[in-house]
C-alpha cells in the first residue's frame, strides 16, 4: 500500500485512480497523518454469486395481492373521505 501526501495526491489524480482500479490501495495523508484510503469500490465488496441469487429468489415474496392497485385505493378512500364531508 502506498503513501501519498494531499497536494501530491491532487496533482496526480487521475494517475492514482488508474492505479487503484487495477487493485492498489493508496492511503492519503495529511500533515503525516492518514486521513483517506484509496480504493475502488468493487474492491470493498464480493461479485454477487448464482448461490447468493438463489438466497434472494427464495426470499421473495410472494405474487402480488389481487384487488386495486395503491393508486386505485388511495383515489377511492379519498372518494369515499369526499362523499362522508359533502354529506354533513
Amino acid at each position: 500500500m502506498s503513501s501519498h501526501r494531499v497536494t501530491e495526491a491532487k496533482k496526480q489524480l487521475s494517475s492514482l485512480i488508474q492505479r487503484a482500479l487495477k487493485g492498489e490501495r493508496m492511503v492519503i495523508t495529511r500533515h503525516g497523518h492518514p486521513v483517506v484510503e484509496l480504493t475502488t469500490i468493487a474492491a470493498q465488496g464480493r461479485p454477487m454469486t448464482e448461490a447468493d441469487l438463489e438466497w434472494i429468489r427464495a426470499r421473495r415474496a410472494g405474487p402480488r395481492p389481487s384487488g386495486p392497485d395503491a393508486g386505485r385505493l388511495v383515489s377511492e378512500m379519498r372518494d369515499e373521505d369526499d362523499e362522508r364531508l359533502f354529506r354533513r
